[in-house]
């Protein structure tokens, strides 16, 4: 005799049951993970800050040194994308190093003082925090560089790179300690896209008053000054004793002047040159861009760009590895005519 199976007691709460713990999940607030001290959201508020700072800053410099002497622009679209593409994402790179090695360690140094002072971990100590790690940075690669260099840099150089850097550093740890805590208090809102706005808002504030200031002709963009060949001809000097006399009918006459030879160890290496040559004026179309100047005495073969301003005219060629921002400059020596007055 065949037993038939009774139905399940509970078979019919098994649909609400798993209508209830598909719908919770869905319902519920998220819960952080356990044991996260939101490392990440600091970490990504810290860059954003960062990024913003140096996106700002760099926009006030530029601003600033077009209207002081420059060597000219990145002409062309293409060229100009290219170099804002490669800045750019040389600034995430950098505020990724920054954060990574100072930043945090700010925030893991104030909170474990506080911790062992039995105090909160406040934004006071995040900022003190961060003025040490900045003191200990600036030890730090001031000892590799002097070590490199086998020299020491001038001593007021070490305390301003110190506070620069503290300034660098207070804003991004405050940004990372309040992303941490928002995160640990399981608090909604992103301290990194809040950051992200608040820069690209200053950034807007920063151009706009450049565009201004430049547009209304508060301040002028900075030009080499437009010279002709009469202009070069004359006596140039580096202020040391070199001179050279620059004839108009295309003869150079050097005195003193510094010839700067590769010694083979790396550097450059001044020897004076003494001798007689030939000049031209450089030109880009119909404007002089600078001189070419030969003396096979001293085999100082050398062009030199224009730069200072019409009453100041001086001329400049690079000295050592392109890049190195070291420049031998030869300033014109004008002479002045005394008025005196007849008595």
């Amino acid at each position: 005799m065949t037993q038939q199976a009774e139905p399940h007691p509970i078979a019919e709460e098994a649909p609400d049951e798993a209508m209830d713990a598909a719908s919770g999940p869905c319902c519920e607030a998220p819960h952080r993970a356990p044991g996260d001290d939101g490392f990440g959201a600091a970490f990504c508020a810290s860059m954003a800050m960062l990024c913003a700072e140096i996106v700002v800053a760099a926009t006030a410099g530029v601003l600033v040194l077009l209207s002081r002497e420059h060597d000219g622009l990145p002409n062309g679209p293409v060229l100009i994308a290219a170099v804002a593409l490669g800045a750019l994402l040389l600034t995430v790179l950098l505020s990724g190093f920054v954060t990574a090695a100072a930043v945090m360690p700010t925030l893991t140094l104030a909170r474990r003082t506080a911790r062992a002072r039995k105090r909160s971990d406040s934004a006071l100590w995040t900022a003190g925090a961060a003025t040490a790690v900045a003191a200990a940075a600036v030890v730090v690669f001031g000892g590799v560089a002097a070590l490199g260099s086998l020299s020491l840099a001038r001593p007021l150089s070490y305390p301003i790179w110190w506070g620069a850097l503290t300034v660098v550093l207070v804003p991004a740890a405050l940004a990372g300690r309040a992303a941490a805590r928002r995160v640990r208090e399981s608090r909604s809102g992103s301290v990194a896209r809040r950051v992200t706005r608040d820069g690209l808002l200053a950034w807007l504030v920063v151009g706009a008053l450049g565009a201004g200031a430049y547009g209304t002709g508060l301040v002028s963009v900075y030009e080499p000054p437009r010279l002709t060949r009469s202009d070069l001809a004359g006596t140039w000097t580096d202020g040391r004793g070199g001179t050279v006399k620059l004839d108009s009918d295309g003869n150079a006459i050097a005195e003193g002047l510094d010839n700067f030879i590769w010694d083979g160890t790396g550097k450059d290496r001044p020897k004076d040159c003494d001798g007689s040559g030939t000049w031209t004026p450089v030109k880009d179309g119909s404007r002089v861009q600078g001189v070419s100047m030969r003396i096979s005495s001293c085999e100082l073969s050398r062009d030199w760009s224009v730069i200072g301003t019409e009453k100041e005219p001086r001329i400049f060629h690079e000295i050592g590895k392109p890049g190195s921002g070291k420049r031998y400059v030869l300033t014109k020596v004008v002479k002045h005519k005394n008025r005196h007055r007849e008595k």
